[in-house]
């Protein structure tokens, strides 16, 4: 990154929130507990779902890969929000900034194809349950996380290596509290329509793409729901994919409000507020929404809660021995 007089550009501000001290340390509060919580509940699912036997099924293995997501994406933004809030250091260099863009957007980007992975999952347990686990075999479930995770993470390369080719030529305060995409092309002094054109295709791509596919997805899981002789039968679909499609109304109707907007002065503003949403509160939503809503999720939880606390009693009557 390079200005145009040739002199580096050393570091960028992440002005963040413009707020007093008193309310950037309650602030620091909130998002730590929230965070904290978001890692612990992640890890918890992540683990029961490799622990408990009755979850080693395609479904649970998608929530648990979700989970995983879950626990990397907030941690790209959020510990670097929380230092800045603490200490009030709010420089980046040009190379940790590119650094959190590209695994911000990486996994933002493999979270939609996650999601598609986890509609098609649906779809084939409704639509052709009779074949469910030899369409959705081992093998082909590790297709499915690998060309999510794998492509969620190539979509971004060129993006990031084009806008850190830009020209930066100050000022350097970007008004954020990450590197997001249309705050660094203000700053550069590049022509960066190219860039804006390419980074608004392949967001059309995956959000737009993505969304569609698991639109189509649920009118086929709907139209079979509805042929189903029994209400109850109904219900138990409804209640099958309750979860999911709560997980990608949340997840979409953000990112879209995001992403697929002019990027005026205020729409950056209001961007900066509801990326708060996506990027720390719906990574501890989702994982309680799918505990909430699976009965098998639920039971496992508290089948290992009781053989934690079963074990504890134990060792303690040990001890006193």
């Amino acid at each position: 990154m390079k200005e145009n007089n040739g002199t580096a550009v050393m570091e960028f501000i992440l002005l963040g929130f413009s707020i007093s001290n008193e309310i950037g340390f309650l602030l620091f509060i909130i998002i730590s507990i929230v965070y904290i919580l978001t890692i612990a509940t992640n890890v918890i699912i992540v683990a029961i779902v490799n622990i408990e036997q009755r979850l080693h099924k395609p479904m649970y293995l998608f929530i648990g890969v979700f989970s995983f997501l879950e626990i990397w994406y907030p941690s790209v933004t959020v510990p670097r929000l929380l230092w800045a809030l603490l200490t009030k250091r709010e420089s980046i260099s040009p190379v940790g900034c590119m650094t959190q863009f590209y695994f911000h957007f990486s996994l933002g980007a493999t979270e939609s194809f996650l999601l598609v992975a986890m509609a098609y999952d649906r779809y084939v347990a409704i639509c052709n349950p009779l074949r469910y686990l030899t369409i959705m075999s081992h093998k082909s479930c590790t297709i499915l996380l690998l060309g999510s995770w794998s492509w969620g993470f190539i979509i971004v390369v060129v993006p990031c290596l084009q806008i850190s080719n830009l020209s930066f030529c100050g000022p350097n305060q970007m008004d954020h509290y990450y590197c997001d995409f249309a705050p660094l092309l203000k700053l550069s002094c590049s022509k960066t329509s190219n860039i804006e054109t390419l980074v608004f295709v392949s967001s059309c791509f995956v959000i737009l793409g993505c969304f569609l596919l698991i639109i189509v997805s649920y009118t086929y899981i709907l139209s079979a729901t509805m042929k189903f002789p029994t209400s109850q039968g109904r219900g138990r679909a409804f209640s099958t994919c309750a979860s999911h499609l709560t997980v990608v109304l949340i997840f979409y109707g953000t990112t879209m409000f995001m992403f697929l907007r002019p990027t005026t002065g205020d729409s950056m503003q209001m961007n900066k507020i509801i990326s708060i949403f996506p990027s720390i509160v719906t990574p501890l939503l989702n994982p309680i929404i799918y505990t909430l809503r699976n009965k098998d999720v639920k039971k496992a939880l508290k089948k290992t809660m009781h053989k934690m606390m079963k074990c504890r009693v134990e060792r303690n009557l040990v001890i006193n021995f």
